[in-house]
Protein backbone atom coordinates (compact mmCIF):
# COMPACT_ATOMS: atom_id res chain seq x y z
CA UNK A 1 0.00 0.00 0.00
CA UNK A 2 0.89 3.60 -0.38
CA UNK A 3 0.80 5.82 2.82
CA UNK A 4 1.30 8.95 2.75
CA UNK A 5 2.09 10.37 6.23
CA UNK A 6 1.85 14.41 7.75
CA UNK A 7 2.58 16.40 10.37
CA UNK A 8 2.81 19.73 11.84
CA UNK A 9 5.48 20.37 14.12
CA UNK A 10 3.60 18.69 17.36
CA UNK A 11 3.36 16.02 15.59
CA UNK A 12 6.74 15.09 13.48
CA UNK A 13 8.42 12.71 15.99
CA UNK A 14 5.52 10.21 15.70
CA UNK A 15 5.30 11.10 12.30
CA UNK A 16 8.54 9.92 11.91
CA UNK A 17 8.19 6.66 13.96
CA UNK A 18 5.03 5.75 12.47
CA UNK A 19 6.47 6.24 8.91
CA UNK A 20 9.23 3.97 10.20
CA UNK A 21 7.11 1.25 10.99
CA UNK A 22 5.31 1.18 7.40
CA UNK A 23 8.21 0.89 5.66
CA UNK A 24 9.09 -1.99 8.16
CA UNK A 25 5.47 -3.04 6.91
CA UNK A 26 6.56 -3.48 3.53
CA UNK A 27 4.27 -0.34 2.79
CA UNK A 28 5.00 2.37 0.36
CA UNK A 29 5.91 5.63 2.64
CA UNK A 30 5.25 9.07 0.89
CA UNK A 31 5.80 11.96 3.18
CA UNK A 32 3.90 15.58 2.68
CA UNK A 33 6.01 16.85 5.72
CA UNK A 34 6.54 18.58 8.01
CA UNK A 35 9.94 17.70 8.75
CA UNK A 36 10.96 19.97 11.72
CA UNK A 37 9.59 20.99 15.02
CA UNK A 38 9.52 25.21 13.69
CA UNK A 39 5.87 25.75 14.39
CA UNK A 40 3.72 25.62 10.79
CA UNK A 41 -0.47 25.62 10.20
CA UNK A 42 -1.78 21.93 10.46
CA UNK A 43 -4.19 22.55 7.38
CA UNK A 44 -1.27 22.91 5.27
CA UNK A 45 -0.46 19.23 5.76
CA UNK A 46 -4.35 18.10 6.03
CA UNK A 47 -4.90 19.36 2.52
CA UNK A 48 -1.23 17.91 1.62
CA UNK A 49 -2.48 14.76 2.65
CA UNK A 50 -6.08 14.76 1.54
CA UNK A 51 -5.20 16.13 -1.94
CA UNK A 52 -2.84 12.76 -2.21
CA UNK A 53 -5.91 10.39 -1.64
CA UNK A 54 -8.33 12.11 -3.83
CA UNK A 55 -6.00 11.82 -6.61
CA UNK A 56 -5.09 8.31 -5.89
CA UNK A 57 -1.25 9.30 -5.43
CA UNK A 58 -1.91 7.70 -2.34
CA UNK A 59 -4.18 4.94 -0.91
CA UNK A 60 -4.11 5.87 2.74
CA UNK A 61 -2.80 8.75 4.63
CA UNK A 62 -2.28 9.37 8.37
CA UNK A 63 -2.12 12.83 10.04
CA UNK A 64 -0.08 14.01 13.58
CA UNK A 65 -1.20 17.08 15.38
CA UNK A 66 -1.11 17.43 18.86
CA UNK A 67 -4.05 16.19 19.76
CA UNK A 68 -5.29 14.69 16.38
CA UNK A 69 -8.29 16.81 15.73
CA UNK A 70 -7.20 19.74 13.95
CA UNK A 71 -6.18 17.56 11.29
CA UNK A 72 -9.25 15.59 11.35
CA UNK A 73 -11.67 18.18 10.75
CA UNK A 74 -9.19 19.82 7.99
CA UNK A 75 -8.64 16.55 6.45
CA UNK A 76 -12.50 15.98 6.24
CA UNK A 77 -13.12 18.85 4.48
CA UNK A 78 -11.35 17.43 1.21
CA UNK A 79 -13.63 15.52 -1.22
CA UNK A 80 -13.21 11.89 -1.04
CA UNK A 81 -11.10 12.07 2.46
CA UNK A 82 -13.21 9.96 5.39
CA UNK A 83 -10.68 10.94 8.40
CA UNK A 84 -10.84 9.35 12.04
CA UNK A 85 -9.18 9.94 15.01
CA UNK A 86 -7.43 7.00 16.61
CA UNK A 87 -8.09 6.69 20.48
CA UNK A 88 -8.90 2.93 21.38
CA UNK A 89 -8.60 -0.17 19.49
CA UNK A 90 -12.22 -0.60 18.79
CA UNK A 91 -12.87 2.86 17.27
CA UNK A 92 -9.47 2.06 14.30
CA UNK A 93 -11.26 -1.21 13.65
CA UNK A 94 -14.77 0.62 13.50
CA UNK A 95 -14.01 3.26 11.62
CA UNK A 96 -12.79 1.08 8.66
CA UNK A 97 -15.62 -1.59 9.31
CA UNK A 98 -18.24 0.66 9.11
CA UNK A 99 -16.83 3.82 7.77
CA UNK A 100 -14.45 3.04 5.32
CA UNK A 101 -11.37 5.97 6.91
CA UNK A 102 -9.08 6.27 4.63
CA UNK A 103 -7.24 8.82 6.57
CA UNK A 104 -5.96 7.87 10.20
CA UNK A 105 -5.58 10.92 12.64
CA UNK A 106 -3.86 10.68 15.79
CA UNK A 107 -2.71 13.73 18.81
CA UNK A 108 0.42 12.98 19.60
CA UNK A 109 0.19 14.46 23.19
CA UNK A 110 -2.38 11.61 23.68
CA UNK A 111 -0.48 8.72 23.14
CA UNK A 112 2.45 6.41 22.85
CA UNK A 113 4.74 5.61 19.79
CA UNK A 114 4.18 1.48 20.29
CA UNK A 115 0.48 1.81 20.83
CA UNK A 116 0.48 4.40 17.74
CA UNK A 117 2.25 1.54 15.63
CA UNK A 118 -0.60 -1.15 17.05
CA UNK A 119 -3.35 1.23 16.11
CA UNK A 120 -2.07 2.07 12.84
CA UNK A 121 -1.33 -1.58 11.88
CA UNK A 122 -4.98 -2.68 13.25
CA UNK A 123 -6.27 0.27 10.68
CA UNK A 124 -3.70 -0.82 8.04
CA UNK A 125 -5.20 -4.66 8.10
CA UNK A 126 -8.52 -3.81 9.18
CA UNK A 127 -11.10 -4.18 6.01
CA UNK A 128 -14.27 -2.50 5.09
CA UNK A 129 -17.21 -4.73 6.00
CA UNK A 130 -18.67 -3.60 2.43
CA UNK A 131 -22.50 -4.51 4.41
CA UNK A 132 -25.48 -3.00 2.98
CA UNK A 133 -26.34 -0.90 5.30
CA UNK A 134 -22.89 0.85 6.05
CA UNK A 135 -22.69 1.39 1.53
CA UNK A 136 -25.71 3.03 2.49
CA UNK A 137 -24.20 5.48 4.87
CA UNK A 138 -21.23 6.17 3.04
CA UNK A 139 -23.05 7.63 -0.16
CA UNK A 140 -24.93 9.47 2.09
CA UNK A 141 -22.04 11.15 3.08
CA UNK A 142 -20.39 11.63 -0.33
CA UNK A 143 -24.03 13.14 -1.39
CA UNK A 144 -23.01 15.42 1.44
CA UNK A 145 -19.14 16.65 -0.20
CA UNK A 146 -21.51 17.16 -3.63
Amino acid sequence: MRIIFGADHGGVNLKKQLSAFAQQLGHTVLDAGTDSDNPVDYPDFAQAVGTAIQSRTADYGVLICRTGIGMCISANKIHGVRAAIAYNPQVVTLSRQHNDSNVLCFGADFILPEKAKEYLQLWLTTSFSGEERHLRRIKKIQALEE
